[in-house]
């Protein structure tokens, strides 16, 4: 139970107490109450909003309900006082004590600190990345892979049991252009001239090794076969090999997935059979027809008769055809069947979605909810675009002339825990800049730098107390830390209160953010010490408050190596 929940149900009790003694009316909903960190930290320790949003139910004023609260707060031991604010919220102050069990609390439970232990096992699955396999990947790729890697970790740590998945889109048009691609470079490896690839293929030099793969395994066999002998096998080989150079692309990010989910074998089960069938009996499928797009005229508009799902039912702009006037299912139709199968093993689906698939969120979250009835809930994050810079310039990429900016050179050239890190710099739905400049500067003003910097500072301390024979072993005295001091504790003890929000929303940028505040405020700390020598960490002349500090490095080096791990990001030991 983390302080903040133990405060909840200290007012919780409160409240209790008021309805025994019919000073509050029984039965009145409290999910509103909330126990927060005051806006302004010189108002208190701890905030709750009790009385500003039961008073209305309770047929009292605000500041009324809270003149009964407060003073039943002022009875629990860790109390020290508790005054009422503006119109009726409450303003808690805490005995030093309690900042320096909690910081015992952090050093106890180490890296589980901060982690939730769920019963039921909430089964969350989240989709990421899942970009056609038809080249390796681009910086375009990248934000939405750490966004989803990050917040699958985020919802494992707040006890969450978590699938991560790829979806592979084998099944459209764009995989045959694949497949025609790498039966060109088959047969550049057989040691023909090709000349310049045609247009229509994907020119990248990217399948040259997989022609060469292609060559080693088939000889000349289908050098001059007709095209319908060797489609479907070099389309199923060469896809196998770009999963292939996914996988080792993504590796290099850290990022592993549970499922790689096939668009063509989900096709090929009957899924979207069973997914029109299943919403054909809750009359939700039909056949009819559409409107004619905005713009067109009856000229140019043939109306043809389709299956029609009725999602507008749900929330969306209009009804989405399944099928095809062909009888082929269309995208949506084959990803209605995916979600359900997605359904099947999940209470909640989360999926990762570039910005440019704005369009289609509506009808895929009125699927999902026709197909389980509401059980099982879909939320989208749509990660907006990176634009790169280098040194202040603008990095033009071209992926149809096949010069982009891979993911492996990225890393390669900045470092892992350089890309995760600033991955999460901005909200995931804002256009985030990324110069291989800035990103490498060793200054306040780069946060992945500023946050490594703070727990090599940290590390730092023990090795230099023990060069300076600082006797590690004897229990610290926290009543010598000062109000500053503690105020460090207090930020550290949000953690597990920022696990828990940011996995609720979906947010693991949320985790960047916190880390940025704590590493500025331990710094800011430090930095004391290089005005007033008393203020520093290491105090040769004063071992018992060196002890002290050091106890409180340790707990803020502790978060921050939580945060990181949480986010994929080593925390470095010392910096170069």
């Amino acid at each position: 139970m983390t302080l903040y929940d133990r405060f909840s149900a200290h007012i919780g009790a409160v409240l209790d107490t008021l309805e025994r003694d019919g000073q509050l009316a029984p039965g009145i909903d409290r999910n509103a109450v909330a126990v927060e960190p005051p806006r302004e930290p010189s108002h208190g320790d701890l905030a709750t909003n009790a009385a500003m949003v039961l008073a209305k139910r309770a047929g009292t004023s605000p500041r009324a309900l809270a003149g009964l609260i407060a003073p039943e707060l002022t009875k629990f031991h860790e109390v020290q006082s508790a005054d009422i604010a503006g119109p009726g919220f409450i303003n808690i102050r805490l005995h030093p004590a309690v900042w320096q069990e909690e910081l015992r609390a952090i050093l106890t439970a180490g890296a589980a600190y901060g982690r939730s232990v769920r019963t039921g096992d909430f089964r969350v699955n989240v989709e990421y990345v899942s970009a056609n396999p038809t080249g390796p990947m681009h910086m375009g790729h990248c934000r939405g892979a750490v966004v989803g890697d990050a917040l699958a970790s985020l919802l494992e740590h707040a006890g969450y049991a978590v699938t991560r998945e790829y979806y592979v889109n084998d099944a459209g048009a764009q995989v045959d252009t694949l497949a025609r691609s790498a039966w060109l470079r088959y047969r550049e490896a057989l040691g023909e001239e090709i000349g310049e690839i045609p247009e229509g293929l994907y020119p990248g030099d990217y399948l040259k090794p997989v022609g060469a793969v292609l060559a080693q395994e088939f000889g000349d066999r289908y050098a001059e076969a007709p095209e319908q002998q060797w489609l479907p096998l070099f389309r199923r080989r060469t896809v196998d090999e770009m999963l292939a150079l996914i996988r080792a692309d993504l590796a290099l990010l850290g990022i592993h997935h549970d499922v790689f989910a096939s668009e063509a074998a989900v096709q090929a089960s009957g899924a979207a059979d069973r997914a029109v069938d299943t919403l054909r009996q809750k009359g939700l499928v039909y056949e009819g027809v559409l409107e004619a797009p905005k713009g067109e005229t009856p000229e140019d508009w043939e109306p043809v008769e389709l299956t029609l799902f009725r999602s507008s039912r749900f929330g969306d702009d209009q009804d989405r055809p399944l099928k095809k006037s062909n009888g082929s299912w269309t995208y949506f139709g084959a990803d209605a069947a995916y979600h359900l199968q997605k359904a099947e093993n999940a209470d909640a689906l989360i999926n990762i979605w570039g910005a440019d698939h704005a369009g289609t969120v509506k009808r895929i979250q009125a699927a999902v909810a026709a197909l389980t009835d509401g059980r099982v809930a879909l939320d989208v994050k749509l990660v907006q675009m990176v634009r790169l810079f280098r040194a202040g310039e603008p990095v033009k990429m071209s992926k149809r002339s096949g010069s982009f900016v891979t993911l492996a050179d990225v890393v390669r050239e900045v470092g892992r825990d350089v890309v995760r890190f600033m991955m999460l710099t901005r909200r995931a739905d804002a256009p985030l800049d990324f110069d291989f400049a800035k990103v490498v500067e060793a200054s306040k003003d780069n946060p992945v730098f500023y946050v490594q910097y703070a727990h090599a500072r940290i590390s730092s301390l023990h090795r230099k107390a023990a060069q300076e024979g600082v006797d590690l072993g004897i229990l610290p005295n926290l009543d010598l830390l000062d109000e500053d001091e503690l105020a460090l504790v207090k930020l550290a003890a949000q953690f597990p209160r920022v696990i828990e929000g940011a996995a609720q929303a979906h947010e693991p940028h949320r985790i960047a953010f916190y880390l940025g505040d704590l590493a500025a405020a331990f710094h800011a700390q430090w930095n004391k010490g290089n005005d007033d020598p008393t203020k520093r960490f290491l105090l040769a002349q004063d071992p018992e408050l060196t002890r002290a500090r050091l106890e409180l490095a340790s707990a803020i080096g502790q978060i921050v190596r939580n945060g990181l791990g949480i986010i994929g990001v080593a925390a470095a030991e010392e910096m170069q």
